[in-house]
């Protein structure tokens, strides 16, 4: 069983999955991810941190929305240690589900496309591939995705 609840960013259980994520992105692309993320961004009242939980409460992955503009909000941080099947799917719900309770429209991402397992799993989840947005105009290696939420 797996619950996801809002949460707060610096709790040194999200420090501690932020921290997992960023050696992963580093090992996957040569780049730990966090030159476009801070927790700071977390404070405002249409941004949401998220954890995943086990049936024993413990946190094993982890997501984010942030306002891009006002109909639209960006997908960041989503990470799962993989020690339960459905943690990533089970994040995505619940993001999608406030992101559209916010009044938000369209969620986009960033990834990189050597992250083949990220790619897929947002291209599953009816993410399609769109023009490179914001800070990732220009960078080849980067891959962005939207979804309408509507």
């Amino acid at each position: 069983m797996i619950t996801v609840e809002k949460s707060d960013p610096f709790s040194s259980e999200s420090q501690r999955l932020i921290e997992m994520l960023s050696a992963e992105l580093a090992a996957i692309t040569g780049d730990n991810g966090k030159s476009n993320f801070t927790v700071d961004a977390m404070n405002g009242d249409r941004a949401l941190w998220v954890l995943a939980k086990n049936a024993h409460g413990d946190a094993i992955g982890c997501g984010a929305i942030r306002p891009l503009t006002h109909n639209i909000a960006e997908l960041k941080r989503m990470f799962s240690d993989r020690s339960v099947p459905g943690v990533g799917n089970a994040l995505l719900t619940f993001l999608e589900t406030f992101a559209k309770e916010m009044g938000y429209l369209e969620l986009r991402l960033e990834t990189r496309h050597i992250n083949h397992r990220a790619v897929t799993f947002y291209e599953k989840n009816g993410y399609v591939c769109i023009e490179n947005y914001g800070p990732y105009i220009g960078r080849e290696e980067a891959v962005c995705f939207s979804k309408a939420l509507c």
